[in-house]
């Protein structure tokens, strides 16, 4: 009957966790679990550009925060004048293709009564060809009686 390996954190310089595991009589080797320590401990990673910056007051007064806000709301108004568009230009396309596709439903409807109405001549003429042909036995002796009775 096997442990469950035993596991006993701790901490090293660089405020990483580490977590090592025994394996009792198992022959197993001993790998440490690298853990970021985080005061949170919420696990999310913090992207570049929040690393440096210290979440302070802003005076929401400030010139700096007014251009900020300016610029945001112009990169917000053109995403949204981005995202309608490109809603308005999907909607234009789903139109045409709808259209080319009736056209091309009625074209294929217009070719399906073509063909059947050559197929129905090509029958028709070729059992019309069918009935004036005789077979080549028949023919001779006609022609061989009609000439022997004059």
């Amino acid at each position: 009957m096997s442990k469950t390996p035993q596991q006993n954190p701790g901490t090293d310089a660089s405020g990483v966790s580490v977590i090592h595991t025994q394996a009792h009589s198992s022959g197993l080797q001993q790998v440490p679990q690298l853990v970021p320590v985080s005061p949170g401990g919420g696990g999310k990673a913090v992207p570049p550009s929040k690393q440096g910056k210290k979440s302070s007051f802003v005076d929401r007064n400030s010139d700096e925060y007014r251009q900020r806000r300016e610029r945001n709301n112009m990169a917000v108004k053109k995403s949204r004048l981005k995202s309608k568009q490109k809603a308005q230009d999907t909607l234009q396309r789903v139109n045409q293709l709808k259209e080319e596709n009736e056209r091309l439903e009625a074209k294929i409807k217009l070719l399906t009564k073509e063909l059947s109405v050559l197929k129905d001549l090509f029958l028709e003429h070729a059992h019309n060809f069918a009935d004036n042909v005789q077979p080549v036995g028949t023919e001779s002796a006609t022609t061989n009686a009609e000439n022997s009775g004059q």
